[in-house]
């Protein structure tokens, strides 16, 4: 089988027990230039709505928008107020970057004087009243959505469900598995696929660390949030507390890797593995979620008592996915025919991008994905297992600390020497994606150039940089989110129409969703009871 530039057939099987650098060599000699160029990739970015004052707004996903439940771009998250941006999968960075500009371009004037927080950790709260559960119409399938929410409201708290974040979606390009295949000596087929997307999630778990201290942006919080803090966080100010050398509070024991979760495993050392444990997550029964009920007085108030609603409540930094059909659930979609991208999700919203991520950020977590393909990826024992959320809470928690020591092995490394190490086999890969790049700009290498900066000064990371500015700023969170806020307000409103290249598009979808919701609705034959009894079954 030929390529440009290259022979597969020609390739020699790497041994299997072979190093990061062997499998490199054979990668580069296949023309990994020419096989990396052409990954998909896509963000998917989450923001509340705010008012003038600050506050979450409490009016109804505006219809101008279109439907929430059925529209292909714009949809919400947990609440009503946290609209959810979602690009479709494209071939280059600045084709992600240009499609989320023109959805906040095009999302502005239909929110009327409100405001997109830019911020992962929420804006200044009153009560968890002031977070309004996302509403998906009269459907079946729109009212388990909005259950499943509620559901998580009264597991978690509601202002858990307040913050915001980043996922960022890839997949290789197909012509990158045939030569892939023949380098580590396997057939090429959807099983290959799977074991090395399980890789990257393996590998992702061991070191999501570095992503935390390299893009971490939530350092800080606003009081309200939690008002007799934690005991570890310091006073920035009267409003705001804060880590010293946090890098993502979003990422750490008060955000998402609450206790609720901490004793959830769902091992990725198979697909098999994967799957089972997520299946027996989603049927085991918890007692402290039975004590909630199901449905009281003829109202859900989850969907069901067990450790899992559904697959999707399961937080993880990396998720194996597949596109599922309707009706369909995850685990059914990865049954069904293997893994087809991953889903990185530790990302804080970037406070410096009115987009919420750079273009040289995306290039950035390409590499980094890629490098945890390549790089051997054994099964990951409990003993480990327990030493990368370690390693994952302290990062998050004071992952600027110079003299922070991580777990790798049975040995303590400082973190500045293995993200050191992480970092430099990472460039190899960004001048390969540079050079089969259709501009062959050197962004990628400026991608790497700029996280080598971030790891030889803490101060250069996102968080350090937040802290900076804020402390500059002499305003307390709150304030500080709001001002900028109301900058990328203006910046969004005073972009012509002539600079979103998906205007006429985003105004039919929004047209067409609202007709594709009603679609649904009338076609509804079953009670909701009868629904999910036959989606769980």
């Amino acid at each position: 089988m030929s390529g440009a530039g290259f022979t597969i057939g020609a390739v020699n099987a790497t041994p299997k027990n072979a190093s990061y650098k062997q499998r490199l060599t054979a990668l580069t000699d296949a023309g990994g230039a020419t096989l990396l160029a052409g990954g998909l990739r896509g963000v998917e970015k989450e923001s509340l709505r705010i008012t003038g004052d600050g506050l979450v707004s409490r009016t109804p996903h505006p219809a101008a928008l279109g439907s929430a439940l059925t529209h292909k771009y714009i949809t919400t998250d947990y609440s009503e107020a946290l609209p959810e941006f979602v690009t479709t999968p494209e071939l280059t960075s600045w084709a992600v970057t240009q499609l989320m500009c023109d959805l906040h371009q095009y999302t502005y004037p239909r929110i009327g004087d409100e405001m997109l927080w830019p911020l992962s950790m929420p804006c200044r709260l009153r009560s968890e009243d002031d977070i309004p559960i996302a509403q998906y119409g009269s459907s079946n399938v729109g009212r388990m959505k909005s259950i499943y929410r509620e559901g998580l409201g009264n597991r978690y708290g509601r202002y858990m469900q307040a913050i915001a974040g980043i996922h960022y979606n890839y997949s290789l390009p197909e012509a990158f598995w045939p030569a892939w295949a023949d380098i580590v000596g396997r057939q090429n087929d959807q099983q290959l696929k799977s074991d090395y997307y399980l890789g990257v999630v393996r590998n992702v778990r061991r070191i999501d660390w570095l992503i935390l201290y390299l893009y971490g942006a939530s350092p800080a919080l606003c009081k309200s949030f939690m008002p007799d803090g934690d005991g570890e966080l310091g006073e920035l100010d009267s409003g705001t507390w804060y880590g010293r050398y946090a890098t993502s509070l979003r990422m750490s024991d008060l955000g998402y890797q609450n206790s609720n979760q901490a004793s959830l495993h769902v091992c990725a050392n198979s697909l098999d593995q994967y799957v089972h444990d997520l299946s027996r997550a989603t049927a085991t029964l918890n007692p402290e979620y039975q004590r909630i009920g199901v449905k009281v007085n003829g109202e859900y108030l989850q969907l069901n008592a067990n450790q899992l609603q559904i697959e999707n409540e399961f937080y993880s930094s990396i998720r194996p996915k597949r596109v599922i059909r309707p009706g369909e659930r995850p685990t059914a979609a990865l049954q069904r025919g293997g893994i087809e991208y991953v889903e990185l999700r530790a990302l804080d919203l970037s406070p410096f991008d009115p987009i919420g991520i750079s273009n040289l950020q995306q290039l950035f977590l390409e590499a980094y994905l890629i490098y945890c393909l390549v790089n051997p990826s054994p099964g990951i024992d409990d003993t480990e297992r327990w030493g990368n959320k370690a390693n994952h809470l302290d990062v998050a928690r004071r992952g600027r600390d110079p003299d922070l020591k991580l777990v790798r092995g049975n040995k303590e490394i400082t973190l500045q020497a293995w993200a050191r190490r992480i970092v430099d086999d990472i460039q190899p890969i960004c001048a390969m994606l540079d050079e089969g790049s259709a501009d062959n700009d050197g962004a990628y290498m400026a991608a790497h150039a700029q996280a080598a900066e971030a790891v030889n000064d803490a101060e250069q990371t996102w968080s350090g940089r937040l802290l900076g500015v804020q402390r500059e700023s002499r305003q307390s969170f709150a304030d500080f989110g709001l001002g900028l806020a109301g900058n990328y307000r203006e910046y969004f409103l005073g972009l012509g129409d002539d600079f979103n290249q998906h205007l006429g598009e985003l105004q039919q979808e929004s047209v067409a969703s609202l007709a594709r919701q009603q679609e649904i609705e009338t076609a509804d034959t079953l009670s909701l009871d009868e629904y999910l009894a036959r989606y769980f079954a």
